[in-house]
């Protein structure tokens, strides 16, 4: 596996992710605490070294499931996970960065995930009560405290991302990015990682599947699957939508490969910093999307689906109008 730095301390990953937060959180069936253990272990042995969970997923089931699996590697892998919602009753009623609950997160999560250090600790969402200096302060006596390592941030906007990293240096910062969501290119997330050496991890870079060629506008969600409500996900939506699969499905042709491995090759292409983190519950799924790190895509090739992408209006927003509001802050 292919490797690659997150900020400027030198923390040192996979090339390509593992988001586990989809083996038991936010699309539906979940695929069993065992059997999710058993696909963690199979990741690890085929290279993979960063995983990715969250105190709200599940909530907190996933911290545990991830922690158990990774037990007996402990000192092979990354381990990032995040703190920054206000859980009540097993639901998230909002934000809470106070630095008496970050602390609290911490420790509750030190303990579901059985390590005695969070190798990378983000900010889930941007909590617009708590001035991001107390929150990176916080963090950062954590850090020297021995109870993290680095410092991550998730969907800040580029401003509050400079005024936390003043405070603590900032290894990465995770946002959605892929094909169908490029607002980091706009937003000033892309021009900041670059100036301040902090990577970019992205997350949904197939999409939520979509990108892997694998939907239609007849695709139908099961209960509890949280692209549902989501518009991009409305069989109108993704009848648009086709074209960009469309193309995934013209490239991935040519170049002998899958969709999903063609969206993430151009990920990895657009900088040497940028590490995406698919999900999947399933083993051939997770060999496909690591296998995407050998892909080359020539300078042609990314031409060629930048001008192709000009043409292409991905129809839908990312999320509802209310969870929009909680991103860029």
């Amino acid at each position: 596996m292919q490797t690659r730095v997150l900020g400027r301390n030198g923390l040192e990953v996979s090339a390509i992710g593992f988001g586990c937060m989809g083996l038991d959180f936010a699309y539906g069936q979940a695929l069993g605490r065992d059997q999710s253990i058993a696909l963690i272990r199979q990741a690890v042995e085929r290279g993979e070294t960063f995983f990715d969970t969250a105190e709200a997923y599940g909530p907190y089931t996933n911290e545990e499931i991830v922690g158990e699996a990774l037990t007996p590697v402990r000192d092979q892998v990354t381990i990032a996970t995040k703190f920054g919602f206000d859980i009540v009753d097993g639901k998230n009623v909002g934000t809470d960065s106070r630095p008496d609950h970050i602390r609290a997160v911490a420790d509750a999560s030190l303990k579901r995930l059985g390590v005695e250090t969070i190798d990378l600790f983000y900010q889930h969402r941007v909590d617009p009560n708590v001035p991001i200096e107390d929150v990176a302060g916080a963090v950062k006596d954590l850090i020297a405290a021995g109870k993290v390592r680095h410092f991550g941030m998730s969907e800040a906007g580029a401003q509050t991302l400079r005024r936390a990293h003043a405070v603590q240096p900032v290894s990465a910062t995770q946002n959605e990015f892929s094909l169908w969501t490029r607002d980091v290119e706009s937003n000033g997330i892309l021009d900041t990682c670059e100036e301040l050496g902090i990577a970019l991890v992205a997350f949904s870079p197939l999409g939520r599947g979509f990108l892997t060629g694998a939907m239609s506008k007849d695709t139908r969600f099961g209960e509890g699957d949280f692209r549902k409500t989501l518009p991009r996900f409305t069989p109108e939506a993704m009848e648009t939508n086709q074209a960009l699969i469309d193309l995934l499905k013209r490239i991935a042709g040519d170049k002998g490969a899958t969709p999903a491995q063609v969206a993430l090759a151009w990920l990895l292409a657009q900088r040497p910093w940028i590490v995406p983190i698919p999900g999947t519950t399933k083993l051939h799924r997770f060999e496909e999307n690591i296998a995407a790190a050998d892909l080359v895509l020539s300078e042609a090739d990314l031409g060629g689906i930048a001008h192709a992408l000009s043409d292409i209006d991905v129809e839908g927003a990312r999320y509802p109008e209310q969870l929009m509001a909680s991103v860029g802050r």
